[in-house]
């Protein structure tokens, strides 16, 4: 339904000599897809969703939507944004104050240029839209007199008013609370399922790209440094990157003594020997990390480090320190001089300074290589 290929867009930068944007960027996604462009400020996520919507000209690629070419550097192709057939929404949500909930949503239709609305065409569009984010009823009400969380639903009703064939959403729940986030994120979901849009969105916050996407592509200086689908980037990283920025890690530099069928054994500059799993091709293997998410280690009291037992590492540990989370607590842990972090249950009671051993599973051990030169 869209095909991005080798798409580029790069801005000079004479202050530091480090140039932003995106390069050789490439992805195709199936008509309903819920697409997430995931990455730290910067990196070239916002870039590429503008690209896109027709915002940026890019220096090269190719954008197809529906077998229809938006963009195409080669054959000198570039359709305007107002005829790509895209909604957006943008991170501000552009709500202009002057103007009822109903003129806003209306907007997209009033200024059509390619085809004139009715006056009954619009109002039957902008209540169906309206409806669809369960705003409706809200057509009469002036812009200023709207919440945060309201603004966005209203932001969301203008972009699919038209019914587009993609929308694209820059962050847009980055300007509300905690709880009111956590809500909309829900409301993201059912609304996009509800109306089937192929949806590329952009945002920094893991949470929010492991909750919404049917795929994720993880962006870095520019780059996309892997895809897949939630799981698939959470369990099963590429690199040191993409382990270290989608949740919490242990990331242990070493090298990689040896992998038969996926399976091997790596070396921590700790002096560490651990079983894992080797799930992608080690170019260098003398320049791994090892990743092991805090919640798969397990403390046991007194019992003693050995060999792996049936698929479990051990390592002997005490503890630094407690952090109370709420929901969970995080143990600081001094494995043999490897700060690790383990997250336990909310209800127990760890003293500090006592004697524990780590144990954790070889199928959650995993090796990745070190793209950024080890931490």
């Amino acid at each position: 339904m869209l095909r991005v290929e080798g798409l580029t867009k790069i801005f000079a930068n004479t202050t530091d000599a480090i140039a932003g944007g995106i390069r050789d960027a490439g992805f195709a996604l199936e008509p309903g897809a819920f697409f997430t462009l995931l990455g730290p400020s910067g990196c070239g996520k916002t870039t590429t969703l503008r690209c896109l919507a027709g915002l940026e000209t890019p220096d090269s690629g190719t954008i197809v939507l529906d077998e229809r070419a938006l963009f195409d550097r080669s054959r000198r192709v570039n359709v305007p944004m107002n005829k790509r057939a895209i909604g957006m929404v943008f991170q501000s949500y552009a709500i202009w104050p002057h103007m009822t909930v109903a003129e806003n949503v209306a907007f997209p239709l009033t200024v059509n240029k390619e085809r004139r609305f009715s006056r009954s065409e619009i109002e039957g569009a902008v209540k169906e839209a309206l409806a669809t984010v369960n705003l409706d009823g809200y057509q009469s009400r002036p812009a200023t007199r709207l919440s945060g969380g309201e603004q966005q639903r209203v932001a969301l009703a203008r972009a699919i008013v038209f019914a587009p064939r993609l929308l694209l959403l820059d962050e847009p729940l980055s300007n509300l609370d905690a709880q009111l986030r956590e809500e909309m994120r829900a409301e993201l979901k059912r609304l996009q399922r509800q109306i089937g849009i192929t949806t590329v969105y952009v945002t920094h916050d893991q949470a929010e790209a492991l909750t919404l996407s049917d795929r994720i592509a993880v962006i870095n200086r520019g780059s996309v440094v892997q895809i897949g689908d939630p799981r698939a980037i959470y369990f099963r990283p590429e690199s040191d990157f993409v382990a270290r920025f989608v949740g919490a890690t242990n990331l242990l530099p070493g090298r990689l003594l040896g992998v038969v069928d996926g399976r091997g054994e790596a070396e921590a500059v700790s002096g560490h020997r651990l079983s894992c799993i080797v799930p992608h091709r080690i170019a260098d293997m003398s320049a791994v990390a090892v990743s092991i998410r805090p919640e798969h280690i397990r403390l046991l009291a007194g019992a003693p480090p050995g060999p792996p037992d049936q698929g479990e590492n051990r390592l002997s540990g005490r503890v630094v320190g407690v952090s109370f989370l709420g929901n969970a607590c995080r143990v600081d842990i001094d494995a043999d001089g490897t700060p690790l972090q383990v997250t336990i249950g909310a209800e127990v009671d760890l003293p500090a300074d006592r004697a524990v051993t780590l144990s954790f599973p070889a199928e959650k051990t995993v090796v990745v290589p070190r793209l950024e030169g080890g931490n």
